[in-house]
């Protein structure tokens, strides 16, 4: 008796359904996936028309000029030591307010990493004045 030799069939690996499975985990990516939105600085800006009488001890003013140098108070420092100085002086009074004047041609990315270091510092209370011509 002889032994039938069996015929081998050729493997495949099914692609019919691999389709399928890609498309399952793209909208499976698509629904789990959030997506940072950096919020910036929150202002609160005051009713048209509004005034408001604010203590001079309770204002600190910060200018910035065209080339990027900042004065805080009377004296001048750099942008990175915004910081530290707005901390100390919000630990000292709560009721800080820091007015942020710049000049016409101050650029933009002077006037963003002043408004960053003052987010960082904890700064809540800003009031942005007009440009100076």
């Amino acid at each position: 008796m002889m032994v039938e030799k069996r015929k081998k069939k050729p493997t495949e690996i099914p692609s019919s359904s691999l389709a399928d499975i890609a498309f399952l985990l793209l909208i499976f990516f698509l629904v789990t996936t959030t997506i940072d939105v950096d919020k910036g600085i929150g202002l609160v800006l005051p009713p048209k028309g509004e005034t408001k009488e604010v203590s001079k001890k309770n204002i600190i003013s910060l200018l910035v000029n065209a080339e990027g140098k900042v004065m805080l108070g009377d004296q001048v420092v750099d942008i990175p030591m915004i910081k530290s100085i707005i901390r100390r002086k919000l630990a000292e009074n709560d009721k800080l307010i820091v007015s942020v004047k710049t000049d016409a041609n101050t650029k933009y990315r002077y006037y963003i990493q002043v408004l960053d270091q003052l987010k960082q510092a904890n700064a809540t209370r800003i009031s942005i004045a007009e440009p100076e011509q």
